[in-house]
């Protein structure tokens, strides 16, 4: 058995967050996390049935500035971490210039099979499944300082 004959039971592409949500801070990190986990299909192969187990062993993230972040983990939000926002993380990118970019998600599988139930065996080799790209708005950050909320300061700067 080869990957080859396992190629069609291939995993959907999967998707990841970023943290901003969705955009980013010109050089500020921008952090990444994937959300690929095992995924067993199940079908027909040699006229038989055939289970395929797919676990994931590396993540890259590709962006449209030309950087590329590996990783074999998946990331987690910075919560996870316990560090603040806009802090490096082994997953995090960060953009040199504003704009409109993307983001894509690659996920490398390792692979088992069985057929009608039987003991799981594994295949040589390794799949690679590429993502879509993702929009990322990259823009500039400016603080204002201000006496206290709005509600109670409504004509301090960036008020009203």
């Amino acid at each position: 058995m080869t990957l080859r004959d396992v190629a069609t039971f291939q995993p959907a592409p999967h998707e990841h967050t970023a943290e901003p949500a969705g955009w980013a801070v010109v050089d500020l990190p921008a952090n990444a996390v994937a959300e690929a986990g095992t995924v067993t299909r199940s079908g027909t192969l040699f006229a038989r049935p055939v289970q395929v187990r797919f676990h994931p062993v590396g993540y890259r993230w590709v962006y449209s500035d030309g950087a590329t972040v590996g990783s074999a983990d998946p990331g987690a939000t910075w919560a996870e971490l316990g560090q603040r926002e806009f802090t490096a993380t082994p997953t995090s990118h960060v953009y040199r210039s504003k704009g409109e970019h993307t983001a894509r998600l690659d996920v490398t599988y390792v692979a088992e099979y069985r057929f009608d139930g039987s003991a799981w065996r594994w295949i040589d080799g390794t799949l690679t499944v590429q993502g879509a790209p993702q929009p990322v708005l990259v823009g500039d950050f400016d603080t204002v300082l201000v006496t206290g909320p709005c509600t109670t300061h409504p004509n301090s700067p960036g008020c009203g």
